[in-house]
C-alpha cells in the first residue's frame, strides 16, 4: 500500500528535463538549435561523402559568376586582367603563384576534351579553377566546424576537469595546477602555438600525427584550456562548501559524485558559455593558422583557405567566394552563440519559471 502511494506522488523533473522545458519556450533558442543541427548534419553528410564529395572537380568555367548574376558580358574568365591603360595587373606581390595561373589554364585547356561541358551558371559561382564555390563552402564547413567543435570540446574537457580538481580539493593539488596554469599563461599565445606546431609538424611526433586537421586540433586544445580552468576553479571553490554539497557528503556521496554529479550541473552554464566562445575563437584561429601555413593541408579546403584565396580574387573583382565563406561562417557562429546563450539561461539554477 505504501509503495503504491509513493508511486502516485508526483516527482519534480530533473535538472536536464527542466532545462529542456525552458529551452522549448525560447523561440530564438529553438531557431538557433535548428540552424546548428542543420550545420552539424551537413558536416556529417560531407564526412560520409554524400554531399560536396566532388568539390575538387572543375565543373564550371574559371571565375564563373553566381547564377543570379549571369555570365560575364565580355567572356573574360581568366586570372589576368587588363588595366585601363593596357598594362597587365601584377598580382605577384599578393600571390606568388599568380604568374603561373595563365600557364596552368593553357595546359588545362589542352587536356579538355570535346565531351567535357563546363557551365557558367553555378549557384554560388566558380573559383579560378572552375570548382563550385558552394561545394567548397560545404566541404569547408566540414573542416572548420569539425576543428572548432572538437578542439573546443577537448579544451573545455581539460579545463573543466583540472578546474574541478583544483577548486574542489585545493591545497597542494591546487598549487600544482596553479603552477601549470601560470606556466602556460606566461608564454605568449602565438609563440606557444608556433612551438607546438614545430613539434607536431616537424618534430618526433610528425610521423604519427601527420599534417592533418588533428594537428590543428591538438594545438588549439593544449593552448586554449587555461581560461576555462580559471573560471571553473573559482566556481568550484565557491560551491564546495555549500549546503547541498555538505548534504551529499552526509549521505555518503564520493568525491567524484560531489564534483561531477552535484556541483557540475550548477556551474554548467559557465562551461557552456566558454565552450561557445572557444568554438568561435577556434574557428577564427583555424583561419589564421591556414594563412600562416600551420592550418589544414593544401589538399583540403576550409573556410580559412577559401578566405585566403578570396584576397587575390577581390583584386580581380571576383567577390563570390568571399561572400560564400563569410556567409556560411557568420550564420553558423551566430546561431551557435545564440544557442549557447539560450542553454545558459535554461540551465541556470536560479531560474525557476518554466
Amino acid at each position: 500500500m505504501n509503495a503504491a502511494l509513493l508511486q502516485q506522488i508526483p516527482r519534480s523533473p530533473g535538472v536536464w528535463a527542466q532545462a529542456w522545458m525552458r529551452l522549448r519556450t525560447d523561440r530564438v533558442g529553438m531557431i538557433a538549435l535548428a540552424i546548428t543541427v542543420f550545420f552539424v548534419g551537413l558536416v556529417l553528410l560531407a564526412q560520409l561523402g554524400w554531399v560536396a564529395g566532388d568539390w575538387q572537380r572543375e565543373v564550371g568555367k574559371p571565375y564563373a559568376p553566381p547564377h543570379f548574376v549571369g555570365a560575364i558580358a565580355d567572356g573574360s574568365q581568366t586570372a589576368v586582367v587588363d588595366a585601363p591603360t593596357g598594362a597587365m595587373v601584377d598580382l605577384s606581390a599578393i600571390d606568388p603563384l599568380a604568374p603561373r595561373y595563365k600557364e596552368w589554364a593553357e595546359r588545362a585547356a589542352k587536356f579538355t576534351t570535346s565531351d567535357t561541358v563546363k557551365t557558367d551558371t553555378l549557384p554560388f559561382g566558380g573559383d579560378r579553377l572552375g570548382r563550385d564555390v558552394l561545394s567548397k563552402a560545404v566541404k569547408g564547413a566540414q573542416v572548420s566546424i569539425a576543428v572548432g567543435l572538437v578542439a573546443a570540446l577537448f579544451a573545455t574537457l581539460i579545463g573543466t576537469v583540472l578546474g574541478a580538481v583544483g577548486g574542489y580539493f585545493g591545497g597542494k593539488v591546487g598549487d600544482v595546477l596553479e603552477w601549470i596554469y601560470n606556466v602556460f599563461t606566461a608564454i605568449p599565445y602565438i609563440l606557444l602555438v608556433f612551438a607546438l606546431a614545430a613539434v607536431l609538424k616537424s618534430g618526433p611526433l610528425a610521423g604519427s600525427l601527420g599534417n592533418g586537421i588533428w594537428t590543428v586540433v591538438i594545438i588549439l586544445s593544449v593552448v586554449g584550456w587555461t581560461g576555462i580552468y580559471r573560471l571553473v576553479r573559482a566556481e568550484y571553490m565557491k560551491h564546495r562548501s555549500r549546503e547541498y554539497v555538505r548534504a551529499a557528503e552526509a549521505i555518503g556521496a564520493s568525491h567524484l559524485s560531489r564534483m561531477f554529479v552535484h556541483i557540475l550541473p550548477n556551474v554548467s552554464h559557465v562551461v557552456l558559455v566558454q565552450l561557445s566562445l572557444h568554438v568561435v575563437s577556434f574557428i577564427k584561429s583555424e583561419v589564421i593558422l591556414s594563412f600562416l601555413g600551420l592550418g589544414v593541408p593544401v589538399d583540403m579546403v576550409s573556410w580559412g583557405t577559401m578566405l585566403s584565396e578570396a584576397q587575390v580574387e577581390l583584386v580581380l573583382g571576383k567577390w563570390w567566394q568571399l561572400v560564400a565563406a563569410t556567409g556560411f561562417m557568420a550564420t553558423f557562429v551566430t546561431a551557435f552563440a545564440l544557442l549557447t546563450d539560450a542553454l545558459r539561461d535554461a540551465l541556470d539554477p536560479k531560474l525557476k519559471n518554466l
